[in-house]
């Protein structure tokens, strides 16, 4: 049940992130900023820029094999108060805005629930 459940949040989570198009903008972390308020994610713009980059470069360089270990990282970096949700949403906004040949790696989440954390 939960491995279900957290397939249909991936899902959801891979439809927003794909579905919003990218805008025009001389600063993508302001963006990313803006998009993380959106979820209810706060915390030092500069910080949150560099936690999505180090997670594109931790998948790059096969620190993270898949999405479900980003997501580990993620939520030992994140606040403490950030919900399983947040780090997904993050994660994809990340993913989206800062290195977008990593969203496969949310779509093969969402294809094989066995992989959720």
């Amino acid at each position: 049940m939960k491995r279900r459940m957290m397939a249909g949040l991936v899902t959801a989570l891979i439809a927003l992130p794909i579905g919003l198009a990218p805008t025009a903008s001389a600063d993508r972390d302001t963006d990313f900023a803006t998009e993380l308020h959106g979820f209810g994610i706060y915390g030092q713009r500069d910080y949150n820029a560099w936690l999505a980059k180090i997670t594109c470069k931790r998948l790059t360089t096969g620190v993270d094999a898949d999405a479900a270990e980003s997501a580990v990282f993620l939520s030992g970096n994140l606040a403490r108060t950030a919900s399983t949700e947040q780090v997904w949403q993050f994660l994809g906004s990340g993913l989206r805005l800062y290195c977008p040949e990593h969203l496969g790696k949310l779509t093969a989440m969402s294809n094989d629930p066995s992989e959720a954390p």
